[in-house]
């Protein structure tokens, strides 16, 4: 099982939880959970006028083995207008623009989607239950 939690915060809400959404899904092969504007494929969703967030813009995929893969979807500008890291036991470090990492098996961490024009971030939690 992968547990989501997403947390959309701004400069106003610093230190606040703001839009708390939670998503989870079972560790079967093809399993999949979708972070974005799109409410209509995602379901973790971000505020409609948070442009710095595409359409689709975290994808979460179970592979054969039960192991979950966080991807950066590619949008439709060559340059994304936000950054993303993944934090995993205290240790940071950057997601590329459409890279594919794994996430620990049995583990969690967190994915922050930074603005890189204000002061905002959608934080992503996550837990994989072993």
């Amino acid at each position: 099982m992968l547990e989501l939690t997403m947390a959309a915060v701004t400069a106003a809400d610093a230190g606040a939880t703001a839009g708390m959404q939670m998503a989870e899904a079972p560790s079967e092969p093809g399993a999949v959970l979708r972070v974005g504007r799109d409410r209509s494929v995602c379901r973790l969703s971000t505020p409609d006028d948070w442009l710095f967030v595409s359409r689709v813009h975290l994808e979460f995929r179970c592979g054969p083995d039960g192991t979950w893969q966080l991807t950066w979807l590619r949008g439709s500008q060559p340059d994304p207008s936000s950054e993303v890291r993944l934090t995993v036991g205290g240790h940071a470090r950057p997601v590329a623009y459409g890279d594919t990492v794994g996430l620990p098996r049995g583990g969690s961490g967190e994915i922050v989607v930074q603005d890189r024009v204000e002061p905002r971030s959608v934080n992503v939690g996550f837990y994989h239950e072993a």
